[in-house]
């Protein structure tokens, strides 16, 4: 089960259509800014620097987001990534979703020495334990225990044989 805590607006009004009743333009237009010039830094450090002080991001030393990486625009406060851990090409990690009735807010939690292959869509409210892995193109929709490895859409989690 995911940890997103829910979100109504008065009168059902569809929440992206009224986005801006929820988070503040201003605050998603730097986001927009600062992560457009992050996905073509060309080095992690300056990334992860760029992350942590504009977008309030907790990421751990050593921590490599590849080229084009997407972090949620709108929540990316709700992100922490661990140490010596990889995010691969074309990731999206969101911390909110929209629907039509309602929007949800949810912490991503993303371990130590975590990798993620490329073109992954990680839901919020997931936790990616320390040591998982996580295969190209899955869509991480729960969390993935230590040491696990992941993958697909259904995403089907292999635990670490003992």
């Amino acid at each position: 089960m995911r940890r997103t805590k829910r979100y109504r607006l008065e009168g059902d009004k569809n929440p992206l259509f009224h986005l801006y009743e929820t988070v503040s333009f201003w605050k998603t237009f730097k986001n927009t800014a600062v992560i457009e010039i992050g996905r073509f830094v060309p080095t992690a450090r300056m990334k992860n620097i760029l992350y942590r002080g504009m977008l309030g991001m907790t990421i751990g030393e050593g921590t490599a987001l590849a080229y084009k990486v997407v972090p949620d625009i709108m929540f990316p406060e709700q992100i922490t990534i661990g140490s010596n851990t990889i995010i691969g090409y074309n990731t999206t990690i969101l911390a909110h979703e929209y629907l039509t009735d309602e929007y949800r807010i949810g912490p991503v939690t993303i371990g130590d020495n975590v990798m993620i292959g490329a073109n992954c869509t990680v839901l919020p409210g997931v936790d990616i334990g320390d040591g998982a892995i996580v295969s190209a193109m899955t869509l991480v929709n729960r969390d993935v225990p230590p040491g696990a490895f992941a993958g697909g859409n259904p995403m089907i989690i292999k635990p670490v044989s003992t």
